[in-house]
């Protein structure tokens, strides 16, 4: 069985713990940009559930872009590794980091 995106995401940043993904995504009619680190995800725009296992991205979440960010995470003077990554490189890089 195949890990949801969310899941694959956090189990990216725990191999690469000097990074922070910055998820920008399409719920419905409203966008949410989401910061996933060290296996954690966690709304910049919204409340973040206190359970860690309740999914931040539905089913039917249209990925927009996603920024790879140096961590520390600083919102106003971020320092980006990548930037606008598409669905096909994000692919590639989970591929890379042999996380299915």
């Amino acid at each position: 069985m195949n890990d949801s995106l969310e899941s694959r995401l956090e189990k990216y940043t725990l191999k690469h713990p000097q990074e922070v993904l910055i998820v920008t995504v399409r719920i419905g009619e409203e966008e949410d940009r989401i910061a996933i680190f060290k296996g954690f995800s966690s709304s910049l725009m919204r409340p973040t559930a206190f359970d860690p296992d309740v999914p931040l991205l539905p089913e039917d979440a249209e990925i927009i872009s996603i920024d790879r960010v140096a961590s520390p995470y600083n919102p106003n003077r971020p320092r980006y590794i990548e930037q606008g990554l598409s669905g096909d490189a994000i692919a590639k890089l989970l591929s890379d980091a042999r996380i299915d």
